[in-house]
């Protein structure tokens, strides 16, 4: 049952921890390159400017900042600093005499990557610096916590979680709607004592008190109002909210949360509405489309037209990896104004094929007719001059009509990339698009506005495409329909997405394994590759048969698997020939 045991031993390093390191007197250089839980370290100094100028190490100093904390394990730790550590510069700028407030939008302004000059202290140099800035009668609080700002935080609900045979209570904390994380009674607790350590001169809350016997439902209840109201105090005050200490609770936690955790997944639908999911925290994409196909009663062949994308930006959604945790990008995305940065889009671009589905599936008829409303709306579909006419269609009842009006312009069924640097047209900028019939590219100036007409090269023509780990996609163009040409667009977006593309682009219209967007010469070079297999095998299963007979009946079944294996292969074969005499 759940108590309310400290679990200090389970905390790990207090923020008093003294530093075991040598420490270098000397006023040295420490880059630190940005992690997921930021810099990792806390400042600490005074809030006003100027100041009496104090010995450090033998040298005279104005009043400096100091680090009064640092994450464990943090991109401060690692960078070699120390608890102590005075700030003498921040990226090459000066902060000798400088305030709280100047040090900290300096570091903030920073990217992913701190440069800082410090200098390094003994602890017994450190206690005295201390103690003399406290017994100076000027002195004032080290942070300002006059700047209040409202955090949308709460604790609606708790659950009962069960890890290696222990069953205790979470409570679980939302960022404007959204699930963050959940904690334990205990990790509060510490948290508290964290944040007094630091900041030990602010007035903190008090925390609800703690009870030695199992809590009953209406307890757990009240303390969890309690807890609501805690973090509702303390990260109203911006220096506290913004805190490494704030900042690292409000983490994701692997000790329990991702196998054990029920979390609420809200994804929005083509016709604007939504759906809330209870998934496990640690599902990953395929897990939770299969539990949207479940929710929306979609079989096998609408769910494989569909699938789940990340809202980038109002131009552009990225479809998310099988292997992503859908609802780690929607806690990133907590500040958004849109109620989910997870959408259900379309993942089909044959229209043909599309044409066929509508007519034996009303509700994949209804997704799509919505999925082109919102096309045509958001500009990524070329509507000029038919507005009105597409207006006067926009009822479901008439989701056929507007279909076949909307399937003529340019820009349906396909995706266009936000602009990218290319070497194309003397190293311009590029949108890209691709469909289901060719590669579009239209050249444009770094803010996407579009230079000259736009360029299409079927697929027929593309002799060869690749993807490379630097965010690079090429591909060469050398068709009888067009000059040769190579490209090479810079954008992880693109990188990633053509992967992706490869199966919906080669969707069947006719045959499942004959229809294919790569040239003559990929499906030839395919088709020899496919002989050089059938061939060795053929030399395998030769072997395997005249061991048969004085070996076991093991031989037998990978001789049967082998035969199955290459009839396969020469289908696969035939099929891809017949297509290139088509």
């Amino acid at each position: 049952m759940d108590t309310d045991s400290s679990e200090e031993d389970r905390s790990g390093s207090t923020v008093d921890n003294r530093r075991v390191q040598t420490y270098n007197p000397d006023i040295h250089v420490i880059v630190i390159q940005k992690a997921e839980t930021g810099f990792g370290f806390n400042v600490r100094g005074q809030v006003s400017e100027g100041g009496q100028y104090r010995s450090i190490n033998g040298q005279l100093f104005a009043p400096l900042q100091h680090v009064s904390a640092i994450v464990p394990g943090g991109a401060a730790e690692q960078a070699g600093m120390l608890k102590g550590d005075r700030i003498l510069e921040v990226n090459g700028i000066n902060v000798e005499g400088g305030t709280h407030k100047q040090v900290v939008d300096l570091i903030k302004a920073s990217g992913d990557k701190l440069v800082l000059s410090v200098i390094s202290v003994s602890p017994s140099e450190q206690d005295r610096i201390d103690s003399s800035c406290q017994s100076d009668e000027n002195s004032t609080s080290p942070y300002d916590y006059s700047e209040k700002r409202s955090l949308p935080i709460t604790v609606p609900t708790f659950q009962w979680v069960v890890k290696n045979e222990e069953k205790f209570v979470v409570y679980n904390i939302h960022m404007a709607g959204r699930h963050l994380c959940s904690r334990r009674y205990s990790e509060f607790e510490q948290l508290h004592r964290y944040l007094k350590a630091e900041f030990c001169d602010f007035c903190f809350p008090r925390l609800p008190s703690k009870w030695p016997f199992a809590l009953r439902e209406q307890q757990l209840d009240t303390r969890r109002r309690h807890l609501e109201q805690y973090l509702e105090k303390v990260c109203s005050v911006r220096v506290i909210a913004e805190s490494d200490i704030i900042q690292a609770f409000l983490m994701e936690s692997d000790v329990y949360e991702a196998s054990c955790l029920d979390v609420d997944l809200r994804i929005l639908l083509p016709d604007q509405s939504s759906v809330t999911l209870t998934v496990q925290k640690d599902s990953n994409c395929a897990q939770v489309y299969r539990s949207l196909q479940g929710r929306l009663s979609m079989n096998e062949e609408c769910a494989k037209c569909f699938a789940l994308y990340e809202m980038i930006d109002l131009n552009f959604d990225r479809k998310i990896g099988l292997s992503e945790r859908p609802h780690a990008l929607y806690i990133q995305n907590y500040s958004s104004a849109a109620v989910t940065c997870i959408l259900l889009k379309r993942w089909l671009f044959n229209v043909t094929r599309e044409i066929e589905l509508c007519k034996k599936d009303q509700f994949v008829h209804k997704l799509f007719f919505w999925q082109a409303v919102n096309d045509v709306n958001n500009g990524h579909v070329c509507a000029e001059g038919k507005m009105h006419e597409l207006k006067a269609l926009q009822d479901v009842q008439r989701k056929e009509e507007y279909l076949n009006l909307v399937r003529s312009f340019p820009g349906y069924a396909a995706v266009s990339f936000p602009p990218c640097p290319s070497d194309w047209h003397g190293n311009s900028h590029a949108i890209v698009s691709v469909s289901f019939d060719c590669l579009t590219l239209q050249a444009c100036n770094g803010n996407g506005s579009p230079n000259g007409e736009p360029v299409q090269f079927a697929w027929p023509d593309i002799v060869s495409c690749a993807v490379s780990d630097e965010g690079v996609f090429s591909f060469e163009c050398g068709g009888s329909n067009c000059k040769s040409v190579q490209v090479k667009l810079y954008s992880q977006f693109i990188n990633k997405s053509m992967e992706q593309l490869q199966n919906p682009l080669l969707s069947v219209t006719r045959k499942p394994t004959t229809q294919n967007v790569l040239s003559t010469n990929a499906k030839m070079h395919f088709i020899k590759l496919l002989g050089d297999k059938m061939e060795n095998m053929a030399q395998q299963l030769e072997a395997v048969q005249k061991m048969a007979p004085i070996l076991d009946s093991e031989p037998i079944r990978s001789a049967a698997s082998m035969t199955s294996q290459a009839n396969s292969l020469a289908a696969n074969q035939r099929a891809i020939e017949m297509d290139i005499q088509e």
